[in-house]
């Protein structure tokens, strides 16, 4: 693929990241998100409906996921940086996961920082940023 349309690709992956952050509340059911845009510290967690949360932040997790690895194959083009991609996002969300669920039912009240940060990571693509040049340096190596 040339460069101009490796650029141009990569482009419609970062806009479809963003457009995933963009329209969050339109598309996803998360009641944290006006949580943690208030004075959480002095609250509890809202009601929630545990299966819809689970499948909403999976569905998020997933397309930040298929986003991310469109831009890691087109910047490196190499399979075996893709399946490891694909496994190391596969197990972050498998212990993220857990670790979220443990949180969110074993909170203390106004100790919301640690499910804050894990919830970052499911649903943002905060991994992309940590793959990209990781595999940059490992490449250079």
């Amino acid at each position: 693929m040339n460069k101009k349309a490796t650029i141009l690709f990569i482009l419609i992956a970062i806009f479809a990241l963003v457009g995933v952050r963009f329209f969050e509340e339109n598309i996803f059911y998360d009641p944290l998100i006006h949580f943690f845009k208030s004075d959480y510290a002095n609250q509890t967690l809202p009601d929630f409906d545990t299966f819809k949360l689970l499948v909403s932040i999976g569905f998020r997790y997933v397309l930040n996921t298929l986003f991310s690895l469109v831009i890691i194959w087109l910047v490196f083009e190499k399979k075996d940086i893709l399946k490891l991609s694909i496994i190391l996002y596969l197990i972050l969300f498998l212990l993220l996961l857990i670790v979220y669920l443990l949180l969110l039912f074993n909170y203390e009240e106004g100790n919301y920082l640690t499910l804050f940060y894990v919830r970052r990571f499911l649903i943002q693509p905060l991994f992309l940023l940590i793959f990209l040049p990781a595999f940059y340096f490992q490449k250079k190596a």
